[in-house]
This record gives C-alpha cells, structure tokens and sequence, in this order.
C-alpha cells in the first residue's frame, strides 16, 4: 500500500508500506481470512467437508464435533460438551471471539426448540418485510398466488418502482430459507425484475399479505424423526407462457423434515410432459447425491437408494428400463445419468399419485386447502398460532 501522509520524501516517494496482515476493505481481505480460519481448525484438529467447504468435522471413537462457518458466524455443536468448550477457548485466545451461548438467532433464522424437535423460522424477518412494505394492517390470503395466474412481461401495463420491486423480491428470495411454501412464487416474481409492472407488484403484495397469515410459520426438525431420506420431484410442462419453458421442483425430506428444495425454470423447451419430468428427476438426482455423501461425511451413511417419488409413469419407466427408447435420444446425458444411479443402487424412482405429491407447490399456484394439506404433511410449523 502507499506511504501515508506526512511520511513521505515528497513527490518523488517510491517506497510503499508492507502489510504484516490483512485489512478490512482489501480485495483480497475475506480470502485471507477464510485461509486464516480454515487452517486454524484444522491445526486444532477439525477437517473440511468435502461435500460443503464451510462444515468442519471432528471425530475420535468418542467425541463427534461439528462447526458450520459464514464469514465471521460459527455454529458448533457436538455431543461432548468439554471439547465444545475446547475449541471455544482455543478460537478465543486466537481471535477473540464473542460467546452468544445456545443458538437462538443465526442470520435472520429464529432457533426455537420444542418437546417435539426444533423449529427454525423467520418471523422477525417477516415483520420487518411487512412493516416496510407498510401492510402491517392488510388483508390477509390464504395462498401466496391466485391459481392459474400466468404472468407475462406486461408490456403493455403501468411500469412500477423497480427500485421498491427488486428489494422486496430480494428479501423475499432470503426468506425462502425458512418457507417452502413461497419458493415457486418468489422464483416467478424473480424473473421480472428488469422491468416490473404493475400485474408483477399485485402478484408480490399478495405473496406479503399470505406471510401476515404465517408469521411464525417455520421447519420443524423432529426429535423422532429418523436418519431416512426421500426425495420428490415434479414439473409443470411449458408453465412460462412466453418461453414455453417447463418449471422443475424437488423437495428432499429427511427424518421427516425438509432440508432441501429448488423450484427452477428449465434452460431448454422440453418436447413432452415426459421429457419435463425426467430432467426434474435428473436434477432432483443430482442434490441427493450430494446430500447422500454430505450424511456420510457426518457418519449417517444411507441404507439401501434413496426412494424418489414421481407423478409421471412415463419418466419413472424411462429411468427403470435400460432400453433405449427414441423420444429420449435429445436428452440421452440426463437417461445415462439417472439410469446409472438406479443400476447402482443409489435412486429407486416411485411413483406416487399427482395429489400427494409433495413437489407440487415448487412447480404451481396452490389453492389454500391443497397448500396446507401439503404442509401438515412436510410438519411445517407455526409456533405463534392459536392453540
């Protein structure tokens, strides 16, 4: 860095200052200090989850630690409580760091826990939404979009705040962290951010309205849940009515709790409802693989392929039947792909029926009896609801 003022020979200073550590503000600042604590842990004994470099592992025939890292947030947990104080000593002497105690609050997340498990929410988060948008005495809905809406670019409508539309988008694209059950409608409002109108910012203000209904609303991870994981996928064929895209979700469940779920456009045209389905499947494939080696990491390895369930007959019957068939030779990667992980045993595609499905609120609007029948059965939970 250059010489400050007051140190230099005049205008012909040559000389620059090297830096003994890193500073704040720097381009290469939050790099130096990831090497920084990643080493740290491991000189302490911990090592980097392969499967999410952020995780780090600590495992003797008698103590299992964890420590889950974001920029400058750690969570630890473990099940000895002496080498969970350990570690804290030791990053303390090294870093000084500052103790918050049991996990309760963690990046906008409200940690609860319950005589049945632990239930993770955003309600602050929401009502700080609500009350910026200024809708704290609003009305109600009982879904977060009208069913059958398809919206389009509006060219012809008003044009809103775009300023006002992208930041309520973004801040509800970080709640979606906690609620499943927006993640197909925020992920559709997403796509007009560019230039909203007036059809996109109703469609938003609904979405803000059916949080009033769920504040508290919120991922219960059960007590007895157990270590079984099973995936959905489905997809909604040429949903985007000016792309002719489909839309794919995928939800995954384990011990009875959703841990993962994506609610996506395609990147091409499919040419059937099949072929919609089965790249839903392929990349419903490629999350549990990477869940299945991230419990391995954490010595909960599955038993047996993971079960996934889809609505269609016609991709379940692609994926089991090694047979080339000729409507799938455009999406031969996705069938080698898929059909390589049944062969080994890793997927056992399913079919279940189109009104279990569980998949089905990432891919369409929902009316409020099927979003909260699906719901009840993911065990999503609102701690402030009246008993």
């Amino acid at each position: 860095m250059k010489i400050p003022p007051g140190f230099t020979n005049g205008e012909n200073e040559t000389r620059v200052c090297r830096l003994q550590k890193s500073l704040y503000g720097l381009k290469q600042a939050s790099r130096n200090w990831y090497h920084k604590f990643t080493s740290t842990l491991e000189e302490m004994g911990f090592k980097q989850s392969v499967a999410d470099p952020s995780l780090f592992t600590y495992k003797t025939d008698v103590v299992h630690a964890a420590v889950l890292i974001y920029v400058d947030d750690v969570i630890m947990v473990g099940d000895d409580i002496n080498k969970i104080r350990d570690t804290k000593a030791e990053l303390h002497r090294r870093f000084t760091i500052k103790d918050l105690g049991t996990l309760k609050y963690f990046l906008g997340i409200e940690v609860a826990r319950t005589k049945d498990g632990i239930v993770l929410s955003q309600r602050k988060y929401t009502l700080d939404i609500l009350r910026d948008m200024g809708l704290e005495g609003c009305r109600p809905s009982a879904f977060p979009m009208e069913q059958g809406l398809k919206l389009d670019k509006g060219e012809n409508d008003e044009r809103v705040d775009a300023g006002q539309y992208r930041r309520l988008v973004g801040r509800l694209l970080y709640l979606q962290a906690t609620r499943p059950d927006i993640a197909y409608s925020v992920n559709l409002l997403s796509q007009f951010v560019a230039d909203p109108r007036q059809p996109h910012f109703d469609a938003a203000l609904r979405v803000v309205r059916y949080l009033k209904t769920t504040l508290g609303q919120g991922i219960l991870l059960p007590k007895e849940g157990g270590m079984h994981l099973v995936a959905y996928s489905d997809s909604d064929w040429m949903g985007c009515p000016f792309t002719r895209r489909s839309r794919i979700g995928y939800l995954l469940v384990f011990g009875g709790a959703p841990v993962s779920w994506k609610s996506k456009k395609q990147s091409v045209v499919s040419r059937s409802s099949a072929e919609a389905e089965y790249r839903a499947m392929a990349a419903t494939v490629s999350e549990i693989l990477w869940f299945r080696w991230l419990l391995t990491e954490l010595d909960t390895p599955q038993e047996g392929p993971t079960t996934l369930f889809c609505d269609n007959e016609a991709a379940r019957h692609i994926a089991n039947n090694p047979v080339f068939h000729e409507r799938t030779k455009h999406v031969e990667m996705d069938c080698h792909f898929v059909r390589e992980r049944v062969e080994s045993k890793e997927i056992a595609p399913a079919y279940i029926q189109s009104h279990l499905q569980m998949a089905d609120l990432l891919t369409k609007p929902l009316g409020g009896q099927q979003l909260k029948t699906l719901l009840d059965k993911l065990d999503i939970s609102n701690l402030h609801a009246p008993t």
